[in-house]
């Protein structure tokens, strides 16, 4: 197993044309914390930029892929956000996306903004036992993060709703038939699929690959636009609510959240 280091990074290795980027806070099930999410979006960066660079890979070190993110450090008294340049890329791709193609590997605890993440990328890779949950509602706030769009964009309406609204927890075979990941592999596996698909991708031609990509998202660019546009008026409507205090204090606190619907 992967060791990591006390405060959690996310590093990268480079395997010939494919960029591997490791989200390593295993000790903490992988959540984020502030920096770990800005030197993702360094990374995603450099695989944008680097025309060495034709295929990305993201996976985690450790048993899971990520709990989501450490919400006290981002949200709690004295929080200090790790400013993002706005000119890297969004790692949730709701200000601008990688151009290159990202091929993600989840195993574990895949919650939150680690479903949001593999979202915003191309292919999905889940090992079997994955653990799927968008909880955010249950915490008294909203997805934030692109599952509003991306998850009816890929599993359809019902699917999305059902999942959305119930904020349960659900496999990877579940995953697979609505949708949101593209093979299931055997525990321990994932990791190398993932790189096998990024081998193959990186032996086609890279500028095909990449107009293929962005083709792709000019079909779904305008409905995308709408729903990214609608998300300041979201986060307003949740953030500063009493509901979304509790929601966040009852996680603090390891205790069911009582919601008051204000």
């Amino acid at each position: 197993m992967e060791t990591s280091t006390p405060a959690g990074r996310v590093r990268s290795e480079r395997h010939g044309r494919i960029l591997k980027i490791v989200i390593d806070n295993a000790a903490k099930k992988n959540a984020f914390v502030p920096a770990m999410m800005a030197q993702l979006a360094a990374a995603m960066t450099e695989l944008d930029r680097d025309p060495e660079l034709w295929v990305g890979v993201l996976c985690a070190a450790g048993d899971d892929f990520t709990s989501g993110l450490d919400m006290p450090k981002f949200f709690g008294p004295g929080a200090t956000p790790t400013p993002i340049p706005d000119d890297h890329i969004d790692p949730f791709g709701m200000r601008n996306h990688c151009r290159k193609p990202v091929v993600t590997a989840v195993q574990g605890i895949c919650f939150t903004v680690g479903i949001e993440i593999a979202l915003a990328g191309d292919i999905v890779v889940a090992a079997e036992g994955t653990r799927f949950c968008q909880m955010e509602a249950k915490r008294g706030i909203a997805p934030l993060g692109g599952a509003h769009f991306r998850f009816i964009t890929r599993a359809g309406w019902g699917n999305a709703m059902y999942h959305l609204m119930l904020c349960d927890e659900f496999g990877a075979d579940e995953a697979w038939r609505i949708g949101l990941v593209q093979e299931v592999t055997p525990a321990g596996r994932q990791i190398e699929r993932a790189m096998e698909i990024a081998g193959l991708i990186a032996a086609n031609a890279p500028l095909g690959i990449q107009v293929t990509k962005e083709a792709g998202r000019k079909f779904i660019e305008a409905g995308e636009r709408a729903a990214i546009d609608a998300v300041p008026a979201i986060r307003g409507r949740v953030m500063g609510t009493e509901d979304a205090a509790e929601g966040i204090r009852s996680f603090v606190e390891r205790r069911a959240a009582v919601f008051q619907g204000r």
